[in-house]
């Protein structure tokens, strides 16, 4: 059948070749703009007419796409087309529905420069940023194909005399997919094909600062075969496209990815049985963090230069802009000064610009973004002791921030408790290990989690009494891995979907039970 699931391997610019073909990809990329994104419904291209600019925040008077918005009325004909297309989509034996996602990942392999420089100037990423993105877009593809095989296979029963028992799974219908821009191809794509692969049929509404790298979805999957009404795409504005979805009778499940209010918002506006609805929907969320790294005082001088430039990395990787990313570091009391001015002198050497450029840091997302994440660094001056950083960088053409980093800051504290998003860290002091889990754990959230120790007994403690959905020994709590590490989080950090693990397609399926009485 399939090979075993592999991971695509990451791009490496130091070669010549790789680096040339990607200065290639991006000017290819950048002659094509400002790009042009219809609605998708049913195969058919539609013009709205109503259209709103996607932006480089690299250079944000650089138009990347001019992109069509749905209205309440498209999300009536998509779901329409999506009901449609699951008469014939949901019955599809899973294999050829498998084989389908593996051509589309072929596609992707022989598009990945050039999507990975759509995505460097829409969303601001670096190049490996971008290429790990995409990567990861492959892997959701052909792991979910052969997951959707695996589910396919009859389940085991216990045999009772004189009857016939099956128990097999079925796809839930036609949903909707929310996804955020952040990781604007591979959530996307996770989530989407996640549904697909199980039977179902999706409406996307993609996040308004990404809409050009979500329609690669669409073209790709188009490409390998996908039939019309399948996949129907509708950017536009979440109080208009995304509530109309979340609301609405005929939508059977809502796949989100975002903020932690808007994914309440959408759980209980999703918990209302509308006119006409005959179901339950099903909600997967997934709602950011405010995660920590622990440092312990049990180090060798390795591990600690290791951390040093992991908490670099998980705190200013993207920006910031990732649920996963540090934004808290407790340090034990004992290694806190000196740890600190090494994080210091590590964050300096970080050089910040426009993501075409390759820059370590680039933009934030948008203006909105810049404006919030400013706002947080002068709560922190209340809060805390700006360390470094701690202002816009003035002399670059878009939203750029300063990596930084406040010190002295109360585990209580705003810049402690609430999700920034973006590249502001707090440092926060404890006695002991035992000081160290409970401020760890005394935030809403519960996502991504990271110790350094060379403590067996810390590392055990840690083990049970660390409540995030993905904990992390003595290395970044960033860069999750399909199949290697199961993604989700507890708490307010949603529903604890374990994106890219081998649970993550029963959410989008239904168990049967058959029993017939032997004569």
């Amino acid at each position: 059948m399939f090979e075993p699931f592999r991971n695509e391997p990451f791009t490496n610019f130091a070669d010549p070749g790789n680096r040339k073909a990607m200065e290639e990809a991006l000017r290819e990329v950048r002659g094509r703009f400002p790009l042009e994104i219809p609605v998708v419904i049913n195969g058919e291209r539609i013009h709205t007419g109503k259209t709103f600019t996607s932006i480089n925040p690299s250079r944000k008077d650089e138009v990347v796409a001019q992109v069509h918005a749905a209205d309440a009325e498209l999300v009536d004909r998509a779901l329409d087309a999506a009901w449609k297309a699951f008469e014939t989509w949901g019955r599809l034996p899973a294999l050829e529905r498998a084989s389908l996602l593996i051509r589309a990942a072929h596609i992707l392999r022989r598009r990945k420069a050039e999507v990975t420089a759509l995505m460097v100037y829409e969303v601001g990423k670096n190049w490996a940023e971008a290429d790990a993105d995409v990567a990861e877009t492959i892997d959701y593809l052909e792991f979910y194909a052969r997951e959707a095989v695996r589910y396919a296979e009859p389940q085991p029963l216990t045999p009772f005399p004189g009857e016939i028992n099956e128990y097999f799974y079925i796809p839930l219908g036609a949903g909707a997919v929310i996804p955020p821009w952040n990781f604007p191809l591979a959530i996307l794509t996770g989530m989407s094909v996640g549904a697909i692969a199980a039977g179902n049929t999706v409406v996307l509404k993609p996040a308004s600062d990404s809409a050009a790298i979500g329609f690669v979805l669409v073209e790709i999957l188009e490409e390998a075969g996908l039939p019309p009404g399948v996949l129907n795409y509708l950017p536009g504005s979440g109080s208009v496209v995304g509530e109309a979805l979340v609301k609405h009778p005929r939508t059977r499940f809502v796949a989100f990815t975002g903020s932690r209010d808007v994914g309440i918002r959408i759980y209980e506006e999703a918990a209302k049985v509308q006119p006409g609805q005959i179901w339950l929907k099903r909600v997967i969320a997934e709602m950011g963090g405010k995660d920590a790294i622990i440092v312990d005082d049990r180090l060798n001088d390795r591990l600690f230069e290791e951390a040093v430039k992991a908490v670099a990395a998980s705190a200013y990787g993207y920006q910031g802009q990732k649920c996963s990313a540090a934004s808290r570091l407790i340090l034990l009391d004992s290694i806190h000064d000196r740890f600190l001015e090494a994080l210091v002198e590590e964050v300096k050497k970080i050089s910040i610009g426009p993501a075409d450029e390759n820059h370590f840091m680039g933009p934030v997302i948008n203006a909105s973004a810049e404006a919030k994440i400013l706002s947080y660094i002068d709560i922190g001056r209340q809060e805390g002791t700006l360390v470094h950083g701690g202002a816009r960088v003035e002399d670059l053409p878009g939203f750029y921030i300063q990596p930084t980093i406040f010190k002295d800051v109360a585990p209580d504290a705003r810049i402690a408790q609430e999700e920034i998003f973006g590249p502001v860290l707090a440092v926060i002091r404890a006695k002991d290990f035992d000081e160290a889990l409970k401020i760890a754990n005394g935030t809403q959230y519960g996502l991504t989690g990271s110790v350094y120790t060379l403590d067996r007994e810390h590392i055990a403690h840690a083990r049970r009494e660390f409540h995030v959905g993905n904990l992390y020994f003595n290395r970044k709590c960033t860069g999750a891995l399909v199949d290697v590490h199961p993604f989700g989080g507890f708490n307010m950090s949603g529903t604890d979907s374990k994106a890219g693990g081998r649970d993550y397609l029963l959410l989008f399926l239904q168990g049967k039970s058959v029993s017939e009485k032997v004569r």
